[in-house]
Parts: structure tokens; sequence; C-alpha cells
């Protein structure tokens, strides 16, 4: 083999080499006869199913552990407050569970009734109060927040005024109440609900009963909120 004359001594001629070398083919093969499983096909990230999937791991189902001392005054916005026994937790009993269970119902009549007491004190004593809850939109055969609201009625000796107000739609965000029948006689009103999230149901309340001139209070057992 012959040397090219811009060579350097030594160097290893590599045109013999580059003929050996077998360029693989671009053409991408057909893979439409392999079987259903076999194919690597592209998944839609944002498919129904991933969407539903995603959704449950954010909503994941609140939980209570009954921790003492727990007790809040929280504001929706400065001129409204609400008073809360427990708090969501981490840990603890779910919320669907605690529903379900008949005993709960007491349990949170009797430890309800007490933080009631401790902030209304002798005017509690002194008459001319009410209880009154959130309308029915779910489970209307069996409604926990009212199921309490009567228990703590006979706790407090006080009337308790069943299905007072009542709402057209099952939206609690902006829901607008109605009231059902005639007005409670007594000036002073409980407003109570099992579990406040958001509080607007417990504002459409008050947007309901304040214009009829009622002294408000406004008391939950868990406040849905880390």
């Amino acid at each position: 083999m012959e040397t090219h004359p811009s060579f350097r001594s030594g160097a290893i001629a590599l045109d013999e080499m580059l003929n050996d070398i077998e360029v693989p083919s671009l053409v991408a093969p057909d893979l439409s006869d392999l079987p259903q499983n076999c194919r690597n096909e592209a998944k839609d990230l944002f498919a129904p199913k991933k969407q539903k999937a995603w959704k449950e791991v954010q909503q994941a189902e609140a939980r209570c552990d009954f921790a003492p001392n727990k007790v809040r005054v929280f504001f929706t916005d400065p001129h409204f407050g609400i008073i809360s026994l427990w708090n969501k937790s981490l840990y603890g009993r779910t919320l669907t569970d605690i529903k379900a269970d008949d005993s709960m119902v007491d349990f949170f009549a009797v430890n309800t009734s007490r933080l009631i007491r401790q902030f209304l004190g002798d005017y509690l004593n002194k008459g001319d109060w009410c209880i009154v809850t959130s309308p029915k939109r779910r489970h209307k055969a069996r409604n926990f927040a009212s199921l309490i609201s009567a228990r703590l009625a006979e706790l407090l000796d006080i009337p308790f005024y069943e299905d007072l107000a009542e709402c057209p739609s099952r939206h609690r965000v902006g829901a607008v109440f109605s009231l059902t029948g005639e007005p409670p006689k007594q000036r002073n009103v409980i407003v109570y609900d099992d579990f406040v999230t958001t509080g607007s149901t417990m504002l459409s309340m008050r947007n309901l009963l304040l214009p009829l001139g009622y002294n408000l209070i406004f008391f939950t057992s868990i406040r849905n909120k880390l």
C-alpha cells in the first residue's frame, strides 16, 4: 500500500477500515402487526383515569384525632367568627367513619355542649335561646348535624328548630338559603354545624337570620382545615 505524501510516518490508513463499516438503516420498522400488548404506545398524561387518580390523592378524606385544647375562633371575614372545638388532623378517624357511628352523636353533643356553656356562661341560663343548623342537602334520612343539634338542645334545655332553612342547590359555595316556616321566637340563636371547611354554609345562615334581628353565635365541632 502506497503512503500518501501528506501522511506522517507511522500513521494508519483508515480507507479499508471505513469500507468495512455497515451504516444502520434509518427506516422505522412497521409495528402495526405486533400484538396489542407488545406495543409501546404513548400514554396521555391527562387521560380521565389519570386525572381521577390525581384528584383522589389531592382530596384525601379528612380525619380528626379529637385532640384536646384545640378550641379556636376562626374568621371567614373580620366580622364573622366561628367557634370550633376540634381541628382536622393528619391521623385519626375519617369523617365518613365518624358520621356512620351512632355513638358519635352523643360524643359530639356532650363535648360541644360544654364548649357552648363555657362561652355563653350565665347568658345561656337567662333563657331566650334556641339552636338551628344548616339545611339538609345530603343524607336527609340521617343527617349527622341535625342529630347532634337535637341532642344539644336536650343538654342545653333550649328548643331546636329542625329544617328551619332550605336550599335548592347542593352546592355549598355561594348558596342562598330561605326560611321553610315560622322563624324562631327566641331572639338569641345558636347556629351549629358538625364540620366547617370554608364557612360558606354558616355565612349563608348568617345572611338569612341576621336581617331578621336575631343575635347569632356560631359553633362547629370540627374545623375541617389544618
